[in-house]
């Protein structure tokens, strides 16, 4: 560790579905936050931590940040996205290139002026016309007085090395926090849940992921062996039938996608047991959603 090393905390925020952790995933070289093409995929704050011979970068994935809908579920996200920009060093909002609308500009009103913050312009290479980009960044940096702005791809990986440039210079000057081969402080059992609930949010419907939640009942490990049993947590009985499947083959093809997952990410095999339970109004409750592990923040 050299005498100038950097560490600190950096949180990507932004509203639903513009690739945040799809960014995160790919920074850290790991998948570790889930994804899919629905938006509000990630609902709770998820750690990945990159080491490099001259920083120690720890990113906290946001929820997206929701503005239109509102309900006990999303005003714990939103606190949870709150408390992370009051917690970090630097903050790195992520909009998408060419689509900046009022629900970006909601997010611009929550940052925090006293903390540098970095402005992702991510999916460049959806961009049919290149020219464009000049004129976006043009733009944006009228919007807010963002320390840098940064476009990329997220998914092909381009424009991340510009990122963590940039960041570099914008965190504090300290010791690391985690190890160097570290890349996430986030629990097995937590990481289990999030890919069981990746699985669901792939293979239902446009609306019946958001009324879900995953519950890691029992965790144990003997070598490289994990037995993992799960319930998948339902608002209603009609909704649970729609998981099972005909026959148990939607919850069968879930479940399998879902172990093979955890064993790429785990590095063994795994045993994984899942179920349905009905727990009426559960993302209405507060309560529940505590008992279920969400950060109130």
């Amino acid at each position: 560790m050299s005498a100038g090393f950097r560490t600190g905390r950096l949180a990507i925020v932004g509203q639903p579905n513009v690739g945040k952790s799809t960014l995160l995933n790919q920074l850290v070289g790991q998948k570790i936050s889930i994804t899919s093409k629905k938006p509000q995929t990630t609902r709770q704050r998820v750690t990945g931590i990159l080491t490099t011979p001259e920083c120690q970068y720890i990113f906290v994935d946001t929820p997206g940040f929701q503005t239109r809908h509102a309900g006990a579920l999303n005003r714990v996200l939103n606190r949870s996205v709150t408390q992370a920009l009051a917690e970090v060093d630097v903050i790195i909002c992520v909009i998408e290139a060419g689509h900046c609308n009022a629900a970006d500009r909601a997010v611009f009103k929550l940052l925090p002026r006293e903390r540098p913050v970095l402005l992702v312009i991510n999916k460049i290479d959806q961009l049919a016309d290149k020219t464009q980009l000049l004129p976006i960044i043009s733009k944006m940096a009228q919007e807010y007085p963002f320390s840098e702005i940064v476009p990329l791809s997220a998914l092909q990986g381009s424009g991340t090395d510009q990122l963590l440039k940039a960041a570099a210079q914008y965190l504090p000057k300290a010791a690391p926090l985690f190890g160097e081969d570290e890349i996430t402080d986030c629990s097995e059992r937590f990481l289990a849940a999030e890919l069981l609930r990746e699985k669901l949010f792939r293979n239902l419907g446009e609306e019946l992921p958001y009324r879900i939640a995953v519950e890691i009942e029992r965790f144990e490990q003997e070598g490289d062996l994990r037995r993992i049993f799960a319930a998948i947590i339902v608002d209603k009985d009609s909704h649970k039938s729609m998981v099972i499947g005909k026959g148990g083959a939607k919850l069968k093809t879930i479940s399998s996608d879902a172990r093979q997952s955890m064993e790429q990410l785990f590095g063994g095999k795994v045993y994984l047991e899942t179920w349905v339970k009905v727990k009426s109004g559960w993302a209405d409750d507060e309560r529940a959603l505590r008992s279920l592990g969400y950060q109130q923040g």
